[in-house]
């Protein structure tokens, strides 16, 4: 069930920030092209954000994310942030459509918009965590060593399997 997989993956999120010091959570990494822990982990929070006021208005729009500087520099705020999509996501069973839209140009006002669903969307909020969860699992290792990793962290499925089946 996605919404599992989607829960699991915050949770892991969760940890390593709870283990991550204040100071490092905002600090600039160069591993990170200096950009910081908190911005990638609020950047990976705000696309499900932006799902879940896809409850409300139907409408997905990743670009519109607020960026909220509070969410990246405080790691207190971040994880209240995961405790909510969390549990909406546990309450939330039921596919629904939604509109997808987006400018994949660098002119203002050129939207492209269409159909998608819930499901599609938490799927790929999924694939997207992942991802910037292997580029934190580099900024850990390379820099914020004293964090432990939790197991899997930043592999995406697919890969788990692919590799426990390849070890057979």
């Amino acid at each position: 069930m996605l919404q599992a997989s989607a829960t699991e993956l915050l949770s892991q999120l969760k940890e390593i920030i709870r283990n991550c010091k204040e100071e490092d959570f905002s600090r600039q990494l160069p591993v990170l092209s200096n950009s910081t822990f908190g911005q990638h982990v609020r950047h990976t929070l705000e696309f499900f954000l932006c799902l879940f006021d896809a409850k409300n208005d139907g409408l997905i729009n990743y670009d519109n994310r607020k960026h909220d500087k509070f969410i990246e520099t405080d790691s207190t705020l971040a994880i209240s942030v995961i405790e909510s999509i969390q549990e909406f996501l546990s309450t939330q069973s039921e596919d629904f459509p939604v509109s997808f839209e987006a400018n994949y140009t660098l002119r203002e006002g050129e939207l492209e918009k269409m159909p998608s669903s819930f499901n599609r969307e938490l799927a790929y909020n999924i694939e997207h965590a992942i991802h910037h969860m292997a580029l934190l699992k580099v900024a850990v290792k390379q820099s914020l060593n004293y964090i432990q990793i939790p197991e899997n962290f930043g592999v995406a499925t697919s890969t788990i399997r692919y590799q426990a089946g390849s070890n057979a």
